[in-house]
C-alpha cells in the first residue's frame, strides 16, 4: 500500500479521500488554489497551485511531496485520458480506470458501439446527421461529458436547432469537446446504476444499485440504495449487464453503468460509464459496510479485490440529498454568498463548507451531501427528513426546504418514482413567510433601548402602545408587516449580514431586509415590468438584440451562463431596449439591471 497520496480535487470530496487516508495511516497531500483551502486544512501536506485543471501542476506537487499515488475525485481532471496517461508515464499510481477505459467509456457514442457488442441493450439513437433526427421526444447529450451538463430534451423537430446550438455551446464550455449525440427518450424513465469494482487480476463485481430518479436539470439531488423498484432477479441481471460493460473496456478500479428504466415495462438500456468515484457512492457504503475509497486505493497498488460477488451483501436503505447553493423558487437558478452560520445534523454529512466559506460561481454550486441509513426504506426516508431540518446553512440560499418537501410528497414514499417527477409534481414555489418569523425579525431589527424612559425608545414609540421600528420588511421583493408576537416561544437561529437577517426556525430558512423605501431605490428598479435583471451571477454568452430595438415580451435578448448553465432572458414587455449595454463574457451580479425596455405608445 502507499505511503503518500496526493488528492487531486477540492471541497466534500477531498475532505472525503483524506478521511479514509487519515484512517489507513496513509500521508495526505491536498491541491488547493487561491482563496480556496478548506479542504487543504485537513491534510498532512498542501501545495498551492494556479488551477485543478493542471496536470503539470498536481505532477509537480506529486513530485514535491514525495506522493506515489493519485487519487482524482470526481470532476475536474478524474475523467481525463490524458491525466491518467501522464501519471502512469511518471511512474504515479493513478487510483483510477486506465487511460484505454477512460477514452473508451469517455466517448458516449464510442461506449454505446463498445457495450452493444458485449450484449448490453442500449437507447436507439444517432450520433450523426442530428438535425435530421425524428424520434421524438429525444434527448441531446454532449459525448464527452455527464452529470446533466449540455442535456436538452427536445419534444419537435421545431426546437431542434436551438435545441442543438445550446447543447453544443454547454458542452464546450463544460468539456472542451462540442460533440453531440441524441437518443430516444424513454418515457417516465427510471435512472438506475450499478457500483462496479474491477482489479487488475482480472476479478470484476457489482455492488448492487443506486436509485436516481430524484432529479431536476437533469442532475440528481436524492439517490438511494437499494432501489425500490427492483427484486432480486433484475438486480442480478442488471449487474450482470453492468459487470460485462466493465470487461468490455478492460476496466479496472471503481466505476458505475448508468441504465435508463422503462417505468412500466422494466426494460433497461446502457446509458454511459463514469469512470470514476460518483457522488452519491455513500448510500452504498452505508447498505454494504464498504469504503470505497479504500478499496480504490487497494486496486490501485495492484492487490486483488477482497471479496466475490458472493460477498456482497445489501443490509438496510440508505438514501442521499445534496445540498445546493441554489434558489428552487427562481428555477434552482444557483445562488451566491458567504456562510455566515452551520450547524450539522447527526448524521454522515459530508460538507466542503465552513462557517466563512465564500461561495462564488466558479465551482459546481453543490455544498454538502446529507445521508441517512436505516433497517427499512420508510425509516431511511423519515431519519433522512429529520436530519435536514437539523441542518443550517445561513447566509447564501439553498435547496435545503425544497429537499424537505420532496422527501414528504406522496409519490416518493410510495417509491413510484421516474425522472420528470420534481418538475412534474413540486411546487419550487416557497410557502408564505410566517408572522412569527417577521415578528422576529423585526425584534432583531429593532435596536434596544438607551434607557427605560419611553420617551427615549427611537421606535416610533404611541401613547398605551408599542410598534417597532423596523416593522415593514422586505421578503422575496414583497414588502410585508410584521405582526404583533402571539406569545408562543420558539427556537430561532439567525445571523446578520448588513441590512439582511439570515433566520432559521423550524427546519425552513429566511432571507429578510429592512424594507427600503421607494424614494431611495434607483430608477432602474423603479422601471417596474420594463427592467431586465439578471436571474442570477455569472457571464453574458451571447447578445441577441441592441440598444434602440424593437422587441416584445418573451423575445431571446441575450444568454448568461453560471456554473455550466446556461439562462435565456427575455423581453418583460413590448417596447423599445432604450438602455441595453451588456456585451458578451461581461460578469453580471444577481438581480442586475441589464436592460430597460421602455412601453411604446
Amino acid at each position: 500500500m502507499f505511503d503518500t497520496v496526493l488528492v487531486a480535487n477540492r471541497g466534500e470530496i477531498a475532505l472525503r479521500v483524506i478521511r479514509t487516508l487519515r484512517r489507513l495511516g496513509i500521508r495526505s497531500v491536498a491541491v488547493y488554489t487561491e482563496g480556496d483551502s478548506t479542504h487543504a486544512d485537513k491534510a498532512d501536506i498542501s501545495v498551492k497551485i494556479a488551477s485543478y485543471l493542471s496536470i503539470s501542476e498536481v505532477l509537480e506537487a506529486a513530485r514535491k511531496t514525495g506522493a506515489q499515488a493519485v487519487h482524482p475525485g470526481y470532476g475536474f481532471l478524474s475523467e481525463n485520458t490524458a491525466f491518467s496517461q501522464a501519471c502512469h508515464d511518471h511512474g504515479i499510481a493513478f487510483v483510477g480506470p486506465p487511460a484505454g477505459a477512460i477514452e473508451a467509456m469517455g466517448d458516449k457514442i464510442r461506449a454505446k458501439e463498445t457495450v452493444a457488442a458485449a450484449g448490453v441493450p442500449v437507447v436507439p439513437g444517432a450520433s450523426t446527421g442530428l438535425e435530421d433526427f425524428r424520434d421524438f421526444p429525444a434527448l441531446i447529450k454532449p459525448s464527452a461529458g455527464g452529470g446533466g451538463k449540455g442535456m436538452v430534451l427536445v419534444r419537435s423537430a421545431e426546437e431542434l436547432p436551438d435545441a442543438l446550438a445550446s447543447a453544443a455551446r454547454t458542452a464546450l464550455a463544460a468539456f472542451g469537446d462540442g460533440t453531440l449525440l441524441i437518443e430516444r427518450y424513454v418515457e417516465s424513465p427510471r435512472h438506475i446504476e450499478i457500483q462496479v469494482l474491477a482489479d487488475s487480476h482480472g476479478n470484476v463485481i457489482h455492488l448492487g444499485e443506486r436509485e436516481c430518479s430524484l432529479q431536476r436539470r437533469h442532475q440528481k439531488i436524492v439517490e438511494e440504495a437499494p432501489s425500490p423498484l427492483l427484486d432480486e432477479a433484475t438486480r442480478a441481471k442488471m449487474g450482470a449487464a453492468a459487470v460485462e460493460a466493465a470487461r468490455s473496456v478492460g476496466y479496472v478500479n471503481a466505476g458505475t453503468i448508468e441504465f435508463i428504466v422503462h417505468g412500466a415495462t422494466g426494460e433497461f438500456f446502457f446509458m454511459e460509464m463514469n469512470t470514476r468515484l460518483q457522488v452519491e457512492h455513500p448510500v452504498t457504503e452505508l447498505v454494504t459496510g464498504l469504503d470505497l475509497v479504500e478499496l480504490q486505493l487497494k486496486v490501485a497498488a495492484g492487490e486483488k479485490l477482497p471479496l466475490t460477488q458472493d460477498d456482497v451483501k445489501l443490509d438496510g436503505h440508505a438514501v442521499e440529498a445534496r445540498v445546493y447553493a441554489e434558489d428552487p423558487a427562481r428555477g434552482f437558478l444557483p445562488s451566491t454568498g458567504r456562510v455566515l452560520k452551520l450547524k450539522e445534523p447527526e448524521v454522515r454529512f459530508d460538507s466542503g463548507i465552513v462557517e466563512g466559506s465564500v461561495i462564488g460561481t466558479g465551482y459546481d454550486p453543490m455544498l454538502a451531501k446529507v445521508i441517512a441509513w436505516a433497517p427499512a426504506r420508510e425509516e431511511a426516508l423519515a431519519k433522512l427528513d429529520k436530519a435536514l431540518r437539523e441542518t443550517v446553512i445561513l447566509g447564501v440560499t439553498t435547496n435545503l426546504a425544497f429537499l424537505q418537501r420532496l422527501l414528504r410528497n406522496d409519490q416518493v414514499q410510495k417509491g413510484h418514482l421516474d425522472t420528470g417527477l420534481v418538475e412534474r409534481e413540486l411546487d419550487p414555489t416557497e410557502p408564505p413567510t410566517p408572522g412569527y418569523v417577521l415578528t422576529e425579525a423585526a425584534r432583531v431589527f429593532t435596536p434596544e433601548p438607551a434607557s427605560d424612559d419611553p420617551w427615549d425608545i427611537p421606535d416610533g414609540w404611541r401613547l398605551g402602545r408599542h410598534r417597532p421600528l423596523t416593522h415593514l420588511l422586505e421578503v422575496r421583493g414583497e414588502i410585508v408587516e410584521a405582526p404583533e408576537p402571539d406569545g408562543l416561544t420558539r427556537r430561532f437561529t439567525t445571523a446578520r449580514d448588513g441590512g439582511t437577517l439570515w433566520l432559521h426556525a423550524e427546519g425552513q430558512t429566511y432571507k429578510i431586509t429592512r424594507h427600503e423605501p421607494i424614494e431611495e431605490k434607483s430608477a432602474a428598479a423603479q422601471a417596474g415590468d420594463g427592467a431586465v435583471r439578471s436571474p442570477m451571477p455569472g457571464t453574458v454568452l451571447v447578445v441577441k438584440a441592441a440598444q434602440g430595438d424593437e422587441v416584445t415580451a418573451g423575445q431571446p435578448l441575450l444568454i448568461v451562463e453560471a456554473m455550466k448553465m446556461e439562462h435565456t432572458i427575455t423581453a418583460p414587455i413590448d417596447g423599445t431596449l432604450t438602455t441595453f449595454g451588456v456585451r458578451a463574457g461581461q460578469q453580471v451580479a444577481l438581480d442586475e439591471v441589464l436592460a430597460i425596455v421602455e412601453a411604446g405608445e
